[in-house]
Parts: structure tokens; C-alpha cells; sequence
């Protein structure tokens, strides 16, 4: 049998055009250097000050400066006869995703995986589960390289820890066989969308994508409940999770070296993170 690899995903219509007036702005080096003045200069700079050092007529420089302004690089402030000349901050991060856009470093991430075994059955975290539950966490513990946790939280714990509506257990043939739960990163009102994600799987269940039932479950419920980024923390010896998180739209955003100990050992843990959609990119407007 044959099969066709799946097409890749192409940047879509209006990103590509939004990247395409940034750049064809920027193609021009008095803009360049001009914009370079710019954002080295704290608390801004007039044209008049920007004429001096770029060596420029100031209808030159104005022109320019419109350009940039126009684009969104630039914010302008008129003070009395003389224009002011800011950077946009959001460029700071706008123009570089661009970049990496562009180049297919930020290739469009998947919402979840989609081969997910059709006997697991993911239902809601019921009180007879805890049993099962704490089993299986402390299987994860046992392993070394799921948690720097040395023994099995209580269920008073854990159920004051973890995010109502957000507590799902894997069932196959009658067994719970694993759990996802996602905790609150902060009690801070600004931070109510954040939270740190937990998956575990039974021991004699792994690599049998119960994993993959599981985070699907969480990632689209949290989507539909309004959670705009979720987290976790994972050791950098754990490959098959961080392979499942990135199954799920979680990217990598850095490594944390010698971060904790376990049982006197030092670990490195790597952050994964993932945005829901809703969240609008960084933007130069």
C-alpha cells in the first residue's frame, strides 16, 4: 500500500502579506540605519536630531520617518513645531517572529494528536478513581524522570491543587490506566488562563497512546474554557513526554539548567509551553 505524505502547512494569505510590507519597508538602508537610530536612542529622538546624525535633508528624513510610521515601526509625537520619533516595542518581538515565520522556524503547531486510540475512553475524574489515581503517579515517580515529587501527594492535596473541570482520566476495559490534571500557575487575577499541565500513564500502559487520549482531552477543553496558555515542566532524560507535549502544540521555550534535585542529583528540566489561538501574535500595528 501506498501512502502521500501529508502536504505541508503554508503560511496563510494575510500573514504573508502583513510580513511582506514589513520587509519591502525595510528595503531601503536610510530606513534601516534610520530605524536603527531610533531604537537606540532612550526616550526617542526628534528629526531634527536624526537629520544630523544620518547626514540627510530633512524632507528625507521626515519621508522616511512617515514610511516607518505608517508600517507601525515608528510612533510619532508632535511637540509643539518639532515631531518626536519612538520605537514600537511590539516590534521588538513582531519583526523577529516574522523572521522565523518566514523561515518555517515557527511552523503552525498541531491542536492535538490525532491518531488516538479509539478503546480509551476519557471521562471526568470521579471520587472511586483516587484510588487509581495516586497508584499511578506513584508509578510515574518510580521511574525517575517524571517529577522531582519522592512520594505520592494526598488526595487532599492533589484535589486542592488541581483546576475543577480540568481533572480527566484514561479508561480502557473497565481500568483507569491514566490522568491529566492541570493546577493553577499562580493565584494572581492576570494569570487565570495560565496552568500547569500533569499527564501520567500506568506502567504496563505506556506506548499504547493512552498519552495521546489524554492530552487531546485536556488541550481541547482547555481551548473551550478560555485557558490562553498552558505549561509543564519536564526532564530533559523523559523524551517520549516531551515528544507527546509537542504532539499537542507545546514548543519548547528553554532548557532550566540545575533546576531542582532528586534523591541529591541535579536535573535539568526543559519548559513547554502552548498558546491557544486566540491569543493574537505579536504584531508591528
Amino acid at each position: 500500500m501506498t501512502t502521500t505524505a501529508p502536504q505541508p502547512l503554508l503560511l496563510p494569505d494575510q500573514e504573508a502579506a502583513t510580513y511582506a510590507e514589513w520587509f519591502a519597508c525595510l528595503a531601503e538602508p536610510t530606513r534601516v540605519r534610520l530605524l536603527h537610530a531610533v531604537a537606540v536612542s532612550p526616550g526617542g529622538i526628534t528629526v531634527g536630531a536624526l537629520t544630523e546624525q544620518l547626514g540627510i535633508s530633512q524632507s528625507t528624513c521626515s519621508h522616511h520617518v512617515r514610511k516607518l510610521a505608517d508600517v507601525g515601526f515608528l510612533r510619532l509625537h508632535r511637540e509643539g513645531t518639532t515631531t518626536r520619533v519612538w520605537i514600537n516595542e511590539n516590534c521588538c518581538t513582531g519583526l523577529p517572529h516574522a523572521a522565523d515565520a518566514v523561515m518555517g522556524l515557527l511552523a503552525p503547531r498541531p491542536c492535538c494528536p490525532e491518531d488516538t486510540p479509539s478503546d480509551v475512553h476519557i471521562r471526568e475524574l470521579r471520587p472511586g478513581d483516587w484510588p487509581a489515581v495516586r497508584r499511578i503517579y506513584g508509578e510515574g515517580i518510580a521511574t525517575g524522570i517524571a517529577t522531582f515529587e519522592t512520594a505520592v501527594p494526598s488526595r487532599g492535596t492533589l484535589d486542592a491543587q488541581w483546576l475543577p473541570g480540568h481533572r480527566w482520566v484514561a479508561v480502557l476495559d473497565g481500568e483507569v490506566v491514566g490522568w491529566t490534571a492541570l493546577s493553577p500557575v499562580s493565584a494572581r487575577a492576570c494569570y487565570a488562563g495560565v496552568a500547569e499541565s500533569s499527564i501520567y500513564v500506568a506502567e504496563h500502559y505506556r506506548g499504547r497512546g493512552v498519552g495521546k487520549a489524554l492530552i487531546r482531552k485536556q488541550v481541547v477543553e482547555a481551548d473551550d474554557a478560555g485557558l490562553w496558555t498552558l505549561q509543564t515542566s519536564v526532564f530533559t532524560e523523559n523524551r517520549a513526554s516531551i515528544g507527546l507535549h509537542h504532539s499537542a502544540g507545546y514548543r519548547t521555550v528553554g532548557v532550566r539548567e540545575r533546576i531542582a534535585q532528586r534523591d541529591g542529583t541535579w536535573h535539568d528540566t526543559i519548559l513547554l509551553e502552548r498558546r491557544t489561538d486566540a491569543v493574537a501574535r505579536p504584531t508591528c500595528g
